[in-house]
């Protein structure tokens, strides 16, 4: 009993022991102990340098001193940046301007009626408009522009029913219809931003415009303005995300003779020979507008308080709409989502089904041969299929791991400047455009210095999967800061005592919790890997296409066209087929302890 009491008063005084013990012994062993973990910490950190850090270094510097890194003969120049702010570049950067801020706006604004309709009204279908939300966030926009583009198109779908899209033909394939493509792909990224803080709103503030006589125009001129944090937000990621977009700059905007920066970016690299200087002046000009939003953001808050919430805010009693008004709002989410997802996708539906464009509409026009087609057709489709399928759960697996390792790291106790700065890193790498860091590998590990250190990548299937991971790890990570900050201490404490080691610890005791968590990041990214396009288009292999290029390089042409229509709706089934296969087997399989702690998504 007395070694049990006098424990502690050691363990207490254990920085009196190195005094009294010869050689220094006690510091020593505490730095033994710490041995694994800073080898641990610097593996992370290579890691994280290969991925992120020295390809976009090397490849931003280019911009400045090509003679750097043996690609020219000046060590300071501006060269770069004067070409770019002259012809079609400098005609690209505005075109990407204005699309932005025109997207940015209307993305908001449609954002914020969804989001008010589904948390501050009685509007039906709650449960529904937010899954349709996660659809469309899921959905590459270079789909949703091809969709449109089989409906649209002369001979296409609608021609091939006898209903006229010439007229609709000529808008859509111009600015109008690269504002509306774009648009839609961020109002999921403006809906999360202002759902949230709409559903945390007490009820006070339009109770108190209410009692003074205010209607209903009044009393949202005096809740809007407290949203400002959330609308701004929204506003700036919905620019950030608008103006890094390559999907519809690759397809749409390039049909359309309508140039943006990221597509100008793409021509830089993939022109023989490239231009690399252009290219670093371009994404530099990229991540500086990018950062235009955030910083003007922060101004417009910068001494003012919108702080509302607190222990006496009330629920929000939901607004009763008249049937006129819940008809006018399902009519409304209807009518967005059938424009957003609908359309395109029967677009693709129907022209993968339908035998020939421009043949009267009959029951022979209808067919299965161009899904025989992508199996057994010169085309070779279905190779493609399975090779970003490999990818897909390689990158996922991957990311989901060391996501979960990088998330650890950040949220550890006493991690302090270590934390941050990887923070950084990760929030700088989100707002990079995928364009970007694709130039940036094509430069980086084609150097001559990659091949006298042995780092013999360029052209290779590893470097195509790095680019994938260097794409999602940024955002999974930061995803799973959240929930591994509230995993408590105690519970690998407890297993410990028990006498589980490190890894036994983390299996039994924090794995539960942090299930469903790893399962949303698996999926999420095997879905954004499968379709990715930007880092695929620029880093795929010879002989090894993913399969967003292969629709890409063959709905263009006439001979494989029925295949690529169908490709893409086997790899939209696939996409979601997979989801819904991980969330329905983590519901069978998963203990029943597992499904009722660390809810996430679909919690």
């Amino acid at each position: 009993m007395t070694s049990l009491v006098d424990e502690p008063a050691g363990a207490a005084g254990a920085g009196a022991i190195p005094q009294a013990a010869p050689g220094g012994f006690g510091l020593s062993r505490r730095f033994a102990l710490r041995v694994p973990q800073l080898a641990f910490g610097t593996v992370v950190w290579a890691v994280l340098a290969l991925l992120l850090i020295v390809p976009i270094l090397f490849f931003l510097v280019m911009a400045f001193s090509p003679r750097l890194l043996g690609q020219g003969r000046s060590w300071f120049t501006l060269g770069s940046f004067r070409q770019v702010f002259t012809g079609f570049f400098a005609h690209s950067l505005v075109d990407s301007l204005w699309l932005s801020v025109a997207c940015a706006l209307l993305a908001v604004a449609i954002a914020l009626a969804l989001a008010w309709g589904v948390q501050r009204t009685d509007m039906p279908g709650k449960r529904v408009w937010p899954l349709a939300v996660w659809s469309l966030l899921l959905m590459p926009s270079f789909l949703v522009a091809e969709g449109w583009e089989y409906l649209l198109q002369p001979h296409g779908v609608l021609d091939q029913f006898g209903i006229p899209s010439a007229w609709a033909y000529s808008i859509f394939f111009g600015p109008a219809g690269v504002v509306f493509v774009d648009t839609m792909a961020i109002v999921p990224f403006c809906y999360m931003a202002v759902s949230v803080s709409l559903a945390n709103l007490g009820s006070e503030l339009e109770d108190a415009a209410r009692v003074h006589g205010a209607g209903r125009w009044r009393t949202a001129r005096v809740v809007i303005p407290i949203l400002a944090p959330a609308i701004m937000s929204a506003l700036a990621i919905g620019f950030a995300e608008t103006i890094s977009d390559f999907g519809v700059a690759a397809t749409l905007a390039a049909s359309a003779n309508f140039p943006v920066a990221t597509y100008s970016l793409f021509n830089a690299v993939n022109n023989l020979p490239a231009n690399f200087g252009a290219a670093a002046a371009i994404s530099w000009i990229l991540v500086a507008t990018a950062a235009i939003p955030i910083a003007l953001q922060a101004r417009a808050l910068r001494g003012r308080s919108y702080s509302v919430l607190s222990g006496r805010s009330r629920q929000p009693s939901r607004r009763r709409l008249t049937t006129r008004g819940k008809v006018m709002a399902v009519g409304g989410a209807s009518l967005l989502f059938l424009l957003a997802l609908g359309a395109p996708i029967l677009g693709a539906v129907f022209a993968s089904l339908l035998n020939n464009f421009g043949v009267s509409l009959s029951a022979s026009a209808f067919t299965l041969a161009n899904y025989r087609l992508v199996f057994d057709g010169t085309a070779g489709l279905a190779g493609p299929l399975e090779y970003s399928s490999i990818l897909g759960v390689v990158t996922a697996t991957i990311v989901a791991a060391l996501g979960l390792v990088v998330a650890r790291m950040m949220t550890a106790r006493g991690v302090g400047a270590v934390g941050k700065l990887i923070d950084l890193v990760l929030i700088g790498s989100v707002a990079l455009p995928g364009i970007v860091l694709g130039a940036g590998y094509i430069f980086a590990f084609n150097l001559s210095i990659a091949n006298r250190l042995g780092v013999a990548l360029y052209g290779t299937t590893t470097l195509l999967a790095m680019g994938y991971v260097a794409t999602s790890l940024p955002s999974q990570a930061r995803l799973m800061v959240g929930p591994v900050s509230q995993l408590q201490e105690s519970l690998l404490y407890a297993a410990r005592v028990h006498g589980a080691g490190s890894v036994r610890a983390w299996a039994r005791s924090a794995l539960p919790v942090l299930s469903r968590l790893l399962l949303w990041a698996w999926l999420l990214t095997f879905a954004k890997t499968l379709l990715e396009y930007p880092v695929s288009s620029l880093l795929y292999p010879p002989g090894n296409t993913p399969v967003a290029v292969a629709i890409n390089n063959f709905v263009g042409t006439s001979a494989h066209y029925g295949e690529a229509t169908a490709m893409s709706v086997l790899a939209m089934l696939e996409m979601f087929g997979v989801i819904a296969a991980g969330l329905a087997a983590f519901r069978l399989l998963a203990p029943r302890g597992w499904q009722r702690i660390g809810g996430f998504i679909d919690g």
